[in-house]
């Protein structure tokens, strides 16, 4: 029978608990798996059999079991990302491509299409147009939170065909993690057309990057320059999560520092290999924050720090080659260690301000460039719950968003401003400790550095523009009058 509210394709781990949470919300779901002897399986495991849920053994057989009108959601890898071009519409280029060019085949106009995976927005714009076309209604969302959020409410980001948000609206909304003071406030709203949601979910993903680059350089400070046992870690970790920096990833750093290794002496994390990895949307973010030239320098310093860390053989050899300074933190700037481990928590939030401040200018410019109409607001109040950049932080800046919708920088709003302000003198010091003693903060640095360049009224780029006019005939601007300049400056240079 046709009477299944929405269809999954992928179950994989997300797509599985994807399920199960709209199952136990009340929908009846049907799931297809392109593995077809995954579908009986998932449908036949114990927490499966608790709900209601149809296997369906073809994609015919899923498009078949739903109501008009109908909803497929795919949860299975982008493959590789194809350029979009607008005045083009791409034959079958990826497993989604594939599989979307099935299901128009299969479904009707007013059938729903949504892409639930980590795909590039640009894969986003051109298959909502190609759906589009064909009379249908695509949709690109957004889904944070891991494996727990899947099941028990993830940060949904929907964007795409805008006709479809009435007919999905009460699935998702129903399922997202909730928020506000009754946690009746979903994490889930319509973000804005075609690729939208899948940006907005990028742009998570690279502050993501900044904020655990971030956490890692103050624990790193804490742990070699001041010398703090884990214990010791744990407790700092744990008042910390007591305010301003109150977040999911502050949360699960102390856990972290409380785990012994159950295979030896010690802690588990001195025991990880220190190398990190990456699914690459952090470096989408910073490619396409180049591409419209806006300054993310947070997300590409921690997406170098994170290439540099799996230089580790190199940085092994070079350990032994290469000196750093000898010295030792000195206590006495601060008054002691306490004094100490509070310039690291403000050094820590200001840098995490300018972060955020960066991602909201990226999505500022973006909106402009794709002609969206973000609202900057309602994209933080989906990060406040379910998701992995989730803090009450994010209700600051939706604050500061409803205040003023047109904020161009969150660092020139009131509160932002004055906690800066109150921060930025540990902040400078910390950098100042770390540089002296040899430790890398490349994040804490990068977050000065665009700070102290969004307020400084003259820059050299002054300097710059003439080499560029000198070498390359590239012209300037004058400060003195209007017009564009070039200059012979062979013919006026003083001879050596």
């Amino acid at each position: 029978m046709s009477d299944c509210d929405i269809g999954l394709m992928g179950l994989a781990v997300m797509g599985q608990n994807l399920v199960l949470n709209m199952a136990e919300n009340g929908f009846k779901v049907s799931v297809f798996n392109r593995t077809v002897s995954k579908v009986e399986e998932f449908v036949n495991s114990q927490e499966a059999q608790a709900f209601n849920i149809v296997g369906a053994q073809s994609l015919e057989a899923l498009v078949g079991s739903l109501k008009r009108p109908r909803k497929v959601m795919l949860m299975i890898k982008s493959g590789d990302a194809v350029p979009a071009l607008e005045e083009k519409l791409y034959p079958s280029a990826s497993p989604i491509d594939a599989v979307i060019d099935q299901l128009i085949e299969l479904m009707e106009p007013g059938d729903i299409i949504i892409d639930g995976g980590n795909t590039h927005f640009h894969d986003t714009e051109r298959r909502a147009r190609w759906v589009e076309s064909k009379g249908m209604l695509f949709v690109g969302m957004g889904v944070s939170g891991g494996e727990e959020g899947a099941r028990f409410g993830p940060s949904l980001m929907p964007g795409g065909s805008d006709k479809a948000w009435t007919e999905i609206k009460p699935i998702f909304q129903k399922i997202a993690a909730k928020v506000g003071p009754g946690n009746d406030i979903p994490c889930c709203e319509w973000v804005g057309p075609r690729g939208a949601g899948h940006y907005v979910k990028m742009v998570h993903n690279g502050i993501e990057y900044g904020d655990m680059q971030l956490i890692s350089e103050a624990y790193f400070m804490l742990r070699e320059a001041a010398g703090l046992t884990y214990d010791e870690l744990y407790d700092v970790f744990n008042e910390w999560n007591q305010g301003e920096l109150q977040s999911y990833l502050i949360e699960i750093s102390r856990d972290i520092f409380s785990v012994r290794d159950p295979e030896g002496e010690g802690f588990l994390v001195d025991k990880i290999l220190d190398t990190a990895g990456a699914k690459g949307t952090g470096k989408w973010m910073s490619q396409l924050a180049l591409d419209i030239g806006v300054p993310s320098t947070l997300v590409t310093t921690a997406v170098y720090a994170r290439s540099i860390s799996s230089q580790k053989e190199r940085r092994v050899k070079a350990s032994a080659l290469l000196t750093g300074p000898d010295a030792e933190l000195g206590l006495d700037n601060y008054k002691d260690q306490d004094g100490f481990i509070n310039a690291v928590r403000q050094a820590l939030y200001a840098s995490k301000i300018c972060s955020y401040a960066q991602g909201f200018v990226q999505l500022l410019e973006a909106s402009k460039e794709y002609d969206w109409s973000l609202n900057y607001g309602d994209c933080a109040l989906l990060w406040r719950g379910g998701c992995i950049i989730r803090a009450q932080f994010l209700d600051r800046i939706k604050e500061a968003f409803d205040e003023n919708p047109n904020l161009e920088n969150l660092l020139l709003h009131s509160y932002f401003k004055d906690a800066i302000e109150k921060g930025q003198s540990a902040w400078r010091e910390v950098i100042v400790a770390a540089t002296q003693l040899g430790i890398p903060v490349p994040a804490f640095t990068s977050a000065l550095n665009y700070f102290d360049s969004y307020r400084s009224k003259n820059l050299p780029a002054n300097l710059l523009q003439a080499q560029r006019d000198f070498f390359g005939a590239h012209t300037y601007n004058r400060v003195d009058k209007a017009g564009t300049f070039h200059t012979d400056w062979l013919a006026l240079r003083r001879q050596p």
